[in-house]
């Protein structure tokens, strides 16, 4: 079949990796010039089924009413006159119930757990090489009764399959000796030893060329406007509009959706209704200048919303979640918050003086489970909602997703959408 991928994130990629491998005929189309220039352009680097905990739990509400007003805040909801805002927002205190958070919590650990292997899978056939760090993931906590709030979770992801290792603050250092300096801070973690770490944004780069030897085509600079409903409960083309302004309609076999936080404008004319929301992620990248005091394990500092990634001689600290729209402008404040808590932990590791700041936008589902299967259009799928996941979903998405459209069943227990 000639299936055409709109968007070209790791998400979208991987989708057209498999699909090409497959044996379909894949055209990439990106309003950008290349891959990878958006919400997979500097994200946290970790690829962490450990990170299963949605943010829809039992304790959210109460602790983003404390956190309003904060501009530091780990997760800030900016009020905004914007009816899709607010019905997101009743989505997520849906699925704020214990009952929600087990089954939300299974569907990330299996599609995490799948995806993981298909990418360990995908690197020993490609060679492929992105800063990967096969490490583990730790994640450490500073205050005792936020540790202890973390054991219930932490169950619940074992109980659906995650290695989950407690550890005391002991042995967190003994995993990543930079934290020694904080041994009388630590409270306690817990370690995901076959977690990993990379760099999203090359991997994607490097994906999409391997694709291009395949015989995938790219179009770059070309904006998808509509998608235009044929007979037979199809597709029928897509409206797009090319880099000198000129539109083009492009007839359709198959579609798949990857636009992240552009896909809801897209499907809602289709009668469509995704809830997907963009929440915007900081991140900063540092040099090294002390080796010896950075850390090499990838870490996640759950009580600041943080992660902290080695890629090469680059340290990445990302996170936070400010609800603001499609705005994508840096807030100060969250900056210095990032730096400050970096300075604070590894001090001297990096040159905070020179950090490249970057914001992006993640496209979130209330649940954080993401919307990939098919659609009530025959030829029309989905690829999107993947929220902080992205890079950690990318693989297995795009690996099961051809595999359902080739007609196969694919290895994962997931509720795949339809």
């Amino acid at each position: 079949m000639k299936i055409v991928v709109l968007g070209a994130g790791v998400t979208g990629i991987a989708t057209a990796w498999y699909l090409r491998k497959a044996g379909h005929q894949v055209t990439v189309i990106d309003q950008r010039e290349g891959p990878g220039l958006e919400t997979s352009f500097a994200n946290g680097g970790q690829i962490s089924v450990s990170h299963a905990e949605p943010w829809a739990n039992p304790q959210a509400p109460l602790q983003i009413l404390r956190w309003l007003g904060r501009e530091d805040a780990p997760l800030l909801f900016r009020l905004r006159a914007d009816w899709q805002q607010w019905r997101w927002g009743f989505a997520f205190l849906r699925q704020c119930t214990p009952a929600r958070l087990r089954h939300n919590i299974r569907q990330l650990v299996a599609l995490g757990n799948y995806s993981r292997a298909t990418l360990q899978a995908l690197r020993a056939e490609t060679g492929i090489q992105y800063d990967q760090q096969t490490r583990g993931i730790l994640h450490f906590y500073t205050r005792p009764d936020a540790w202890r709030a973390a054991q219930h979770a932490a169950q619940l992801m074992r109980d659906a399959g995650c290695t989950l290792e407690s550890k005391s603050a002991e042995e967190c250092i003994a995993i990543e000796p930079a934290l020694a300096p904080q041994r009388s801070r630590i409270a306690g973690g817990t370690y995901s030893p076959h977690d990993e770490s990379g760099d999203a944004h090359r991997f994607t780069v490097e994906l999409a060329a391997r694709c291009t030897a395949l015989g995938v085509d790219f179009r770059f600079g070309t904006a998808v406007e509509t998608l235009l409903p044929g007979e037979g409960g199809s597709i029928a083309s897509v409206k797009l509009r090319l880099a000198d302004g000129s539109t083009e309609q492009l007839n359709l076999e198959g579609c798949v959706v990857c636009l992240g936080v552009r896909s809801a404008a897209l499907m809602r004319p289709l009668g469509i209704n995704l809830r997907i929301y963009p929440v915007k992620g900081y991140s900063v990248t540092l040099p090294i200048v002390n080796p010896q005091r950075a850390f090499t394990v990838s870490l996640t500092d759950d009580e600041h919303k943080l992660v902290y990634s080695r890629l090469g001689e680059r340290l990445r600290i990302a996170g936070t979640a400010e609800f603001t729209g499609y705005d994508t402008t840096l807030t100060a404040a969250r900056c210095d918050a990032i730096l400050r808590r970096v300075s604070e932990l590894f001090p001297g590791a990096a040159d905070t003086d020179h950090a490249l700041l970057w914001a992006g936008l993640r496209p979130a589902t209330p649940s954080n489970v993401p919307y990939i299967g098919g659609t009530r259009y025959r030829n029309l799928w989905l690829n999107t909602g993947h929220g902080t996941l992205g890079w950690t979903q990318s693989c297995g998405a795009g690996a099961a997703l051809a595999e359902r459209i080739s007609g196969r069943t694919p290895a994962v227990d997931f509720s795949f959408c339809e």
